[in-house]
């Protein structure tokens, strides 16, 4: 980046970066690609849903749709080896693409909790690694892990035991990656949000009054978040504004763990 000394905005700008983010279809990677591309980055769109994610593409000229379940590594293998033939590299993995399943750890079938993990865990693995070697091969990447404030603190309400494991390993995966490939030119942080209202936490959570009512009581700002209260930390880790910082877990919750 050149005139960050005149200009504070010029460590954010994505100018002519290749930005891959997962779970583009809708909620927190929807917006992520809509901030990244705004900022000036080429976005690879990848989610199951296709027919969401070329509705988003049609908004975004310098975008490209890969299809895929990032719980399967062949698909991940898909995912990275479309974005660098398409655009001869990947500068920033955003691992955004998450699900969940709800039941007391009691019950929890065994079935869900793979399932879970593949897609929470296994997939931001396959494609750190994959995309990971491309960005060592140059000297340069970012990797952002969206894990969740769940991954710092217990909750139990509503029961998602994979769920909150997942994220859990996912935070300290982001460490362990950062200490490997710190010295190599790529840096590994992860985004901690906290209750923010998307298509699946609105099902969870936001449709239901009493459910509010007590977010609303736990939380010392006293609401959930509005996703373009993302935006800044999404393209601070993305972007060279975040130059110095690896393996760090940055939370935006509302004040939820300062209590």
């Amino acid at each position: 980046m050149t005139g960050a000394d005149d200009d504070p905005f010029a460590r954010f700008s994505m100018q002519d970066r290749v930005v891959v983010v997962t779970g583009a279809s809708s909620g927190l990677g929807e917006q992520f690609a809509r901030v990244l591309h705004a900022a000036g980055a080429t976005v690879v769109l990848v989610a199951r849903r296709r027919e969401r994610l070329e509705q988003l593409s049609a908004a975004l000229p310098r975008s490209l749709v890969v299809a895929a379940n990032v719980g399967v590594r062949t698909e991940c293998e898909r995912v990275v080896g479309r974005a660098i033939a398409e655009f001869g590299r990947i500068d920033v993995l955003v691992n955004n693409a998450g699900t969940y399943a709800t039941a007391p750890a009691e019950l929890e079938a065994e079935e869900e909790w793979r399932r879970v993990m593949a897609v929470n865990v296994d997939g931001p693995f396959w494609l750190s690694q994959l995309a990971g070697r491309d960005m060592l091969t140059r000297g340069y990447g970012v990797v952002v892990n969206v894990a969740s404030i769940m991954g710092l603190v217990g909750l139990g309400r509503p029961p998602q035991t994979s769920y909150r494991a997942s994220k859990g390993a996912l935070i300290n995966l982001t460490r362990e990656l950062a200490a490997q490939w710190a010295r190599r030119g790529v840096r590994v942080n992860a985004l901690c949000p906290g209750f923010f209202k998307t298509e699946m936490t609105n099902d969870l959570l936001f449709a239901d009054p009493e459910s509010v009512t007590w977010l609303e009581k736990r939380t010392p700002m006293q609401r959930g978040g509005e996703v373009d209260e993302l935006n800044g930390a999404v393209l601070f880790l993305a972007s060279e504004a975040s130059s110095f910082m690896t393996g760090s877990v940055l939370v935006v919750d509302g004040g939820w763990t300062a209590i």
